[in-house]
């Protein structure tokens, strides 16, 4: 599984399988469900942290595989796998503005939306209008509007809810303003964030009415590193894989961190990266 994370950690899975529709995913999760192996759904793994001793299970990777992204109007259709990045060109493309924001961020569309991913004051849900999934039953069900219930790093869609796609709707836009205001979140993303390290992006969530990077930083923790694992120095809000770090390196920086901030300020920091292992 290192092999399909961003943090670049992680044992063997029992199967990880591709689909390339939906009828192909359901028959996946029912014969996974026959043989009771446990089912992970992932993207390109960009917000996860991968047990170091593997998934006993079926992991369905939806990537390149669920991809397809098409416009019509203002409007753009684009499968779970789609790379944001990818669909951002695509409304740029377009001269369809609003998903500037996202273009950095480098997860694909399923994980961001059930997560309410956001960027230099965007979010998913200032632009996604409709999204098609399937419930733990199997069901094609959607989500129109305020049903998705997008708030701070979540949404209507629990964890059991598979996305199928999304509808963007986005707004008439200068082609080059668009690619110029691209270029500079880009710009900004690389002078600010440790890009040169495995990572899953930002580990804790924003506590309400702080920043987790300050707060760990005023505790004294910049560059703390337990094995592989390092608060980065460019960026305290990041944990990287600093020199082949384990899943136990991590998680412990992670627990120690926690504990620190709680000890010396009050604060609890909720884990933004999501951990994906076998229920003991």
């Amino acid at each position: 599984m290192k092999n399909h994370t961003s943090f670049k950690i992680g044992g063997e899975a029992s199967f990880v399988v591709l689909p390339e529709s939906t009828d192909e995913i359901i028959s996946a999760v029912n014969c996974a469900r026959e043989y009771d192996y446990p089912v992970f759904v992932i993207g390109n793994g960009s917000n996860l942290l991968v047990d170091g001793k593997g998934l006993f299970g079926v992991v369905i990777k939806l990537g390149a595989n669920f991809s397809g992204i098409s416009v019509n109007g203002e409007t753009i259709e684009a499968y779970s796998g789609a790379y944001l990045s990818k669909i951002a060109n695509e409304a740029q493309k377009n001269s369809l503005g609003g998903f500037e924001f996202a273009s950095g961020i480098p997860g694909t569309l399923g994980g961001a939306v059930k997560m309410n991913a956001g960027a230099y004051g965007g979010e998913m849900k200032d632009v996604v209008i409709k999204t098609v999934y399937l419930d733990k039953n199997l069901n094609l069900c959607e989500k129109t509007g305020g049903e998705q219930m997008f708030a701070y790093r979540t949404s209507a869609f629990c964890d059991d809810d598979i996305i199928i796609k999304s509808y963007i709707k986005l707004n008439r836009k200068n082609a080059d303003e668009i690619r110029a205001e691209m270029l500079d979140l880009n710009a900004r993303r690389k002078e600010k964030q440790p890009l040169n390290y495995p990572s899953a992006g930002s580990t804790f969530k924003r506590p309400e009415g702080y920043f987790a990077a300050k707060l760990i930083d005023d505790c004294g923790l910049r560059g703390k590193s337990i094995g592989g694992a390092h608060v980065s120095d460019k960026h305290c809000g990041f944990i990287v894989n600093y020199d082949n770090a384990s899943f136990d390196d991590v998680i412990n920086l992670i627990d120690f961190v926690k504990k620190t901030v709680y000890e010396k300020t009050g604060v609890m920091l909720c884990e933004e990266v999501k951990i994906l292992k076998n229920k003991d």
